[in-house]
């Protein structure tokens, strides 16, 4: 794996797990692409170290379980200000 690919990988994991963001912030953050962030923190993670691996994926999986209540406040918000 080319080494500056294994630093970003690490580096988005990092992130992840001391914000705890979600993919999509993190994609943003760093200007790239969700399904980049996502491919990196899942696939390629999981070769390079599997236990921050299964750190990353609680956060990630807490946050998909949060997502439909993060999109309800949204479009509650969204409706308020009409």
């Amino acid at each position: 794996m080319n080494k500056d690919l294994l630093e970003r990988v690490l580096m988005l994991a990092n992130h992840i797990l001391s914000t705890g963001d979600t993919i999509r912030k993190t994609a943003k953050i760093f200007s790239l692409s969700k399904s980049t962030v996502h491919n990196d923190v899942s696939k390629r993670l999981y070769k390079i170290d599997k236990v921050l691996y299964l750190k990353v994926q609680q956060i990630l999986d807490l946050n998909f379980a949060q997502k439909h209540i993060r999109g309800g406040e949204a479009t509650k918000r969204k409706y308020a200000q009409k």
